[in-house]
């Protein structure tokens, strides 16, 4: 009966931002798919990391569903929160980033998939928006880089949408994760620069900053298909982001585990992808080293992810009222 009722707590208090892990492996996923492409190999793994990124949102998926079967009250009170609001979108992003992983592999899961997302990604990024301009409760101190996440995901609608024949919706969704970047780079540096430091635990949100023109970068060659001036600028803004974050190393090195280190992952899987089509654009060496060094880092990183947040979940720092 105790465990029983242990385990409904844990169910009661398991977080949204879960689903950061799927996009975390996903990327890895679609970063080796682009490893291989450029590399003419075929390691033969791709089919495996699809089917253990599809698993890990399966069952997170039904994990959730269960709390807001038996729990609502706690899913609305993460609705209303002023910074776990935004890791909703992490489903659909997560089936947006699925759709991109099927598409050399099943091009009809990838169409179904990227409906779903596209669809759930513009209903979140609806509510999201609207939450923020009618809130009543919303102060400085929660403003952090995963604000990033409902608006400027719209750029991954493009990366499958164009190949699945949708290029006109593609804009539409490129357009709006643009106009939102803009603005939110604005609100978060005024943030960061003149208010208080944000706080330990989401401080490895900020390398969600890459993600936006990484993703962006990515995109737009979907979209025009020409390494033009716009697609330079988006690149070097998302490498300068990465210096920029890699020069604090040492800071992030003394941070406590928390499930805000799987923020690391996809700006790092993005970046990487990214590196990988400029060497494709450009010919220059200096990007596939790059692209593909990051890439064998990142795997490195998400295996570290991996076996803390198993040790955290076994510890029961996880999925617990004070987290």
């Amino acid at each position: 009966m105790t465990t029983t009722t242990e385990s409904h707590s844990r169910i009661q208090h398991f977080p949204i931002s879960f689903f950061a892990m799927v996009m975390g492996l996903t990327g890895l996923t679609i970063g080796w798919e682009k490893a291989q492409h450029i590399l003419h190999l075929d390691l033969g793994i791709s089919p495996w990391l699809v089917g253990l990124s599809s698993t890990l949102f399966l069952v997170l998926a039904f994990l959730y569903a269960t709390k807001l079967a038996l729990y609502r009250a706690f899913v609305v009170k993460e609705l209303r929160h002023p910074v776990k609001l935004n890791f909703f979108p992490t489903i659909s992003i997560s089936l947006l980033l699925l759709a991109i992983a099927f598409l050399p592999l099943a091009q009809q899961v990838s169409a179904a998939l990227w409906t779903a997302g596209a669809t759930l990604h513009l209903i979140f990024t609806l509510y999201v928006v609207s939450v923020w301009i009618h809130h009543d409760h919303f102060q400085v101190h929660h403003m952090n880089p995963a604000w990033f996440i409902p608006a400027v995901g719209n750029v991954l609608v493009p990366v499958a949408g164009v190949p699945l024949g949708h290029p006109e919706v593609s804009w539409f969704f490129f357009s709006v994760g643009m106009l939102f970047w803009l603005v939110l780079m604005t609100i978060i540096f005024n943030r960061v620069l003149f208010h208080q430091p944000i706080e330990e635990r989401l401080m490895p949100t900020l390398f969600i900053l890459i993600a936006p023109p990484a993703v962006g970068f990515i995109a737009y060659l979907r979209l025009v298909e020409e390494l033009d001036t716009f697609a330079r600028v988006l690149y070097y803004s998302a490498f300068f982001l990465t210096l920029l974050l890699f020069t604090q190393v040492q800071r992030f090195l003394k941070l406590g585990f928390f499930l805000s280190w799987w923020a690391y992952s996809f700006p790092l899987a993005a970046f990487s992808i990214a590196s990988m089509l400029m060497f494709e654009r450009t010919g220059g060496d200096f990007y596939r080293y790059l692209g593909v060094g990051m890439l064998t880092m990142l795997t490195g990183i998400i295996l570290v992810l991996l076996a803390n947040t198993l040790k955290a979940v076994s510890n029961r720092r996880i999925c617990s009222p004070d987290h």
